[in-house]
């Protein structure tokens, strides 16, 4: 996978470029009155919804973590408690989110985060050659393969999509 560049740079392609690791940044134009950020980009990127994953950002058991699902479906917040070991989960308040990962809602990437937060990875993305997630911005996805995201997140893989 080639590099490309070109005033596109976020916080997580910088941790991309940091890290050496091969990934491909694709732009497209965001269209505010999309229902679904990820649908969007699944839809104008011409790619399957089940290869683009949405960053979410949840509580477990009061403590903020990362849950990285397909676009496709939805976070199963019961699985993302098991998959930490904790018991409850809940979806963490918007502000919350978008002051701990530094990212605004649509553009949340699990890369380049303001604070590491623990992350856990839907296992569906091992199917993949690559995935996509956001690079920080609507309207920008970057694509790389599932193992280095889970190297550059310090990622556990689970069943946590539904």
């Amino acid at each position: 996978m080639a590099k490309k560049r070109g005033g596109q740079g976020t916080p997580a392609t910088v941790a991309l470029e940091a890290a050496g690791v091969p990934f491909t940044v694709h732009a497209y134009e965001h269209d505010p009155a999309a229902a679904s950020y990820g649908g969007e980009a699944a839809e104008v990127l011409g790619i399957p919804a089940a290869r683009v994953f949405k960053t979410l950002v949840a509580e477990v058991d009061g403590t903020l973590m990362v849950g990285v699902v397909p676009v496709s479906g939805q976070l199963d917040l019961k699985a993302l408690a098991a998959a930490v070991g904790g018991k409850r989960a809940a979806m963490a308040e918007p502000a919350a989110a978008e002051r701990s990962s530094g990212y605004v809602l649509g553009g949340i990437s699990p890369l380049g985060q303001r604070r590491a937060l623990r992350t856990v990875l839907d296992s569906s993305a091992l199917d993949h050659p690559t995935v996509y997630v956001s690079a920080g911005r609507r309207g920008l996805e970057v694509e790389l393969a599932p193992a280095d995201l889970i190297t550059l997140t310090n990622a556990r893989t689970a069943p946590i999509g539904r």
